[in-house]
């Protein structure tokens, strides 16, 4: 990957190195940080299971930046696509990390199907554990680097009726929470981002209705303009009107909340079984 014409003046970005490796990049949040990294000339690796959506989105990558990305195809939420993705990153000069693989399932958790459920805790959280831990200690080495790790608006208190995903953002959240402290002194910045409803596939394949959202588009520039300036970024007007309302209440209260709006963004009482993946 050629990344000597990279123009440092294209952004701060650029500070933490020429090349970003974008998880979940086939398609919603991901490919959105994927387009906007393009953007600003950053070579790519872009990296998911499904290989017909990653070579769209990396036909669009190369036609905005001029440098063809890195495409990486396989499940993150196992050992070998973990691997298969350090594998191929090994060479590179690795600055920036977006981890935005992961997906979401809806309705009564006894009513789910646990081998997906499993299936989503290791992505959600062991896939994006290992992946951070392994991009932060070459971050380390090299004295500069920042993370991005995807939260959620679900994160901070429990969701009835989503009650594992929300478990599995908040994994996400207090993990970037306690990093971003640790890693700050060694030059590594590390940012949560928690939008609300996005308007990605996601809603239609957890069979979920979702009214107003955030364009994924929005969700990256704006996350990616905070990283290194916060720990936490709530992107986009509509997450931080629901956080607004959500935050003067107790826990318990926002926990109330929360169920009423998954119950009338779930269809049937007894979903549960469906999901949606983002990488």
């Amino acid at each position: 990957m050629d990344t000597s014409h990279v123009s440092t003046q294209s952004g701060s970005l650029h500070r933490y190195g020429p090349v970003a490796v974008v998880t979940g990049a086939s398609d919603g949040i991901g490919r959105a940080f994927a387009l906007e990294l393009a953007d600003s000339g950053f070579g790519l690796v872009l990296a998911a299971r499904r290989r017909d959506r990653l070579d769209a989105v990396a036909v669009e990558v190369e036609r905005r930046s001029r440098l063809a990305p890195v495409v990486v195809a396989g499940d993150l939420a196992t050992d070998a696509g973990v691997e298969a993705l350090a594998s191929a990153t090994s060479g590179l000069d690795v600055g920036l990390l977006v981890c935005a693989a992961g997906f979401g399932t809806s309705g009564p958790f006894h009513a789910a199907d646990v081998a997906n459920e499993q299936d989503m805790l290791r992505l959600n959280c062991e896939s994006a554990m290992l992946t951070t831990h392994h991009f932060a200690r070459r971050f380390v080495a090299r004295g500069r680097g920042g993370i991005v790790l995807m939260s959620s608006l679900v994160a901070f208190q429990g969701v009835p009726r989503a009650a594992h995903y929300a478990a599995t953002k908040a994994y996400v959240q207090t993990l970037a929470e306690g990093l971003a402290r640790e890693l700050a002194p060694l030059g590594v910045d590390i940012l949560a981002s928690a939008p609300g409803p996005v308007s990605t596939g996601f809603a239609a394949r957890a069979a979920m209705t979702m009214g107003r959202t955030e364009r994924p588009e929005v969700v990256a520039r704006q996350t990616l303009a905070a990283l290194g300036r916060k720990t936490t970024v709530r992107p986009g007007m509509l997450a931080k009107v629901l956080e607004a309302a959500l935050a003067p209440l107790p826990r318990s209260g926002r926990v109330r909340i929360m169920q009423q709006v998954m119950r009338g963004m779930t269809r049937g009482p007894e979903h549960g079984q469906e999901a949606s993946r983002r990488a």
